[in-house]
């Protein structure tokens, strides 16, 4: 990979991130919203965005993108990858930091769920982030950067940027 190929990856993968972020965020307040029947803001920023969907999106990324004409696995590899990020995020933060940020065995629709870290719904979620990700967020962002790639640049670490910044003066105020 060549230093501009290799650029232009970066760029694209700071806006898959937080679009990512947005969605996981998104999707946590309409789940909270249908267990509990009232909105709040879920997430540890003041944005409306959640890192762990970035991270998994870029996981998602690098483990699929080559499989890109094979739905099946796309799904597969993302729902057992990202099922294995969601376990292990949320043993370390229980364990070693005394957090729980989610807790599957107290929402609808927890089956299977192992201590609250997972359950087959979030695995099957991630499987279907991937395919959204995949086939209809992926191609119009790569089209919006061959088309404006000056725009694309500014776009995307303008947001990037802002999500960052989010993530640290959270950690900072704590």
């Amino acid at each position: 990979m060549n230093k501009g190929s290799f650029k232009k990856l970066i760029f694209k993968l700071m806006l898959i991130y937080v679009i990512a972020g947005i969605i996981g965020f998104i999707y946590e307040t309409v789940c909270v919203y249908i267990n509990d029947g009232e909105f709040y803001k879920r997430g540890t920023t003041f944005g409306p965005w959640i890192p762990i969907y970035g991270f998994g999106c870029l996981l998602i990324y690098f483990l699929t993108v080559r499989f890109r004409k094979k739905p099946w696995l796309v799904f597969l590899i993302s729902a057992l990858s990202c099922g294995i990020l969601e376990l292990a995020t949320g043993f370390v933060l229980d364990k070693f930091f005394h957090t729980r940020l989610w807790d599957y065995s107290l929402v609808i629709l927890n089956w299977g769920n192992l201590n609250g870290y997972i359950c087959v719904r979030s695995v099957i979620t991630w499987g279907l982030f991937a395919l959204i990700l995949i086939y209809a967020i992926l191609p119009p962002v790569e089209k919006f950067q061959d088309k404006h790639p000056k725009a694309f640049k500014i776009v995307s670490t303008s947001l990037f940027s802002l999500f960052v910044l989010d993530i640290i003066l959270g950690l900072s105020l704590k």
